[in-house]
């Protein structure tokens, strides 16, 4: 027979897990930029120049590859560096990577760069799905302006790295 703590630790954990499960918030920004999709894709996957022109995701350790883990550190409205682990788990050219990482139930994400090729050049949307019981004690508003502000620093690095092409041609 159980014990009745026990029981209750066991129904508060059990609601608490549904909760956190049924608990979720999602950020969408998107923006053109006038570039073909491979030129903006050249700038998003190579982790490694992400302290050159990102100012949320300030380092990224590791390289974007199918099924790899990556260290984001990302710079909060405060200034402290949030330490988060994510997996690779889609990686298309010129279309699409995704991570996905956290502690189910807990605090879990799933974020994706979209290109998509439009008129004007290349539709670049950044689209993360967060769930978790965490959700009710973290304030998340930073984070949809945080990835305007990231768009828009896209777009100034993939243009300044066309003018450099530009110049370089004789």
């Amino acid at each position: 027979m159980l014990r009745p703590i026990f029981k209750w630790s066991l129904a508060g954990a059990a609601i608490a897990a549904l909760a956190g499960g049924c608990t979720q918030k999602t950020f969408h920004v998107e923006t053109v930029i006038a570039a073909e999709p491979a030129e903006v894709w050249e700038v998003i996957s190579e982790a490694s120049s992400y302290p050159d022109w990102n100012p949320v995701f300030v380092e990224v350790v590791g390289d974007y590859a199918l099924g790899r883990e990556v260290l984001n550190r990302v710079l909060e409205p405060g200034g402290e560096i949030l330490e988060i682990t994510a997996e690779v788990t889609v990686l298309e050219p010129d279309r699409e990577l995704r991570q996905k990482g956290g502690v189910p139930g807990v605090l879990t994400f799933d974020h994706r760069w979209l290109l998509e090729p439009v008129d004007d050049g290349t539709k670049v949307t950044q689209h993360e799905v967060d769930r978790g019981i965490g959700l009710w004690f973290w304030n998340s508003d930073w984070i949809e302006p945080a990835y305007a502000n990231v768009n828009r620093a896209l777009a100034d690095r993939v243009k300044l790295l066309r003018g450099s092409e530009e110049q370089a041609q004789p």
